[in-house]
């Protein structure tokens, strides 16, 4: 996993002591919950909880929080939110962080969640790979088709821009691609511009990523994708 900063130690005292005013604020609305607080509402908290954790660098207590909300988006069929409780674990680089990532790219690429999401996501998974493999390259084709697929009108321009970017930064490391005609020849030798060819090898490369650890039944939710 690629190495972060100290947070916490990044942030100014005021910034600290807001956070941990935010924090604070958080868990006793999640200790003042009713009885008959419905899982979602306690799992919100929990989300807000796990973000508030990370940036103020508990990592450790970060990841609790988020798996602890992650199932309960999952059976409510929130998928934004779990997505984001998997970017969370990601972060907070404990043993099953890279497993959270492929959970969280699975379900930004599956369903159809913010494209900003997926594109962050999948850049992650760039990030986790070498230079010369073809799965930073798969997953940075990924974010452009997605981002060009699902933007709004509003955010389409700084969405492809944003995953076009990432795109020409893994070609110019995998390849030294450095002109439209060699970017032309590269996504044309590496299969990347047919997305019936590149989600395939996405997934194998989820795949990799989870292997036995999947944490829900992908199958179950499939079934659940919404009919156009």
């Amino acid at each position: 996993m690629t190495e972060s900063n100290d947070i916490s130690a990044a942030l100014s005292g005021e910034s600290l002591q807001e956070l941990t005013e935010q924090l604070n604020g958080k868990q006793q609305q999640l200790a003042a919950l009713p009885a008959d607080a419905t899982a979602m509402e306690r799992a919100m908290l929990q989300l807000d909880i796990s973000e508030l954790l990370l940036a103020l660098d508990r990592k450790e207590e970060a990841w609790n929080e988020a798996r602890a909300c992650f199932d309960t988006f999952i059976e409510n069929e929130q998928w934004q939110q779990a997505v984001e409780a998997c970017n969370v674990m990601y972060q907070t680089e404990q043993p099953a962080s890279i497993v959270a990532l492929g959970h969280g790219v699975w379900l930004a690429v599956t369903y159809p969640i913010s494209a900003e999401t997926t594109v962050a996501m999948l850049n992650h998974i760039v990030d986790e790979t070498p230079a010369s493999s073809d799965g930073a390259a798969v997953a940075a084709m990924t974010g452009y088709y997605i981002a060009d697929i699902r933007s709004s009108d509003e955010e389409h321009e700084s969405n492809t821009f944003l995953a076009k970017t990432i795109l020409g930064n893994v070609a110019k490391r995998h390849s030294n691609v450095k002109t439209q005609k060699e970017m032309d020849e590269w996504l044309l030798r590496l299969e990347l511009k047919d997305p019936d060819i590149f989600l395939p090898r996405l997934s194998l490369v989820v795949n990799s990523i989870v292997e036995d650890n999947w944490w829900f039944d992908r199958d179950e939710l499939r079934a659940r994708l919404p009919v156009n």
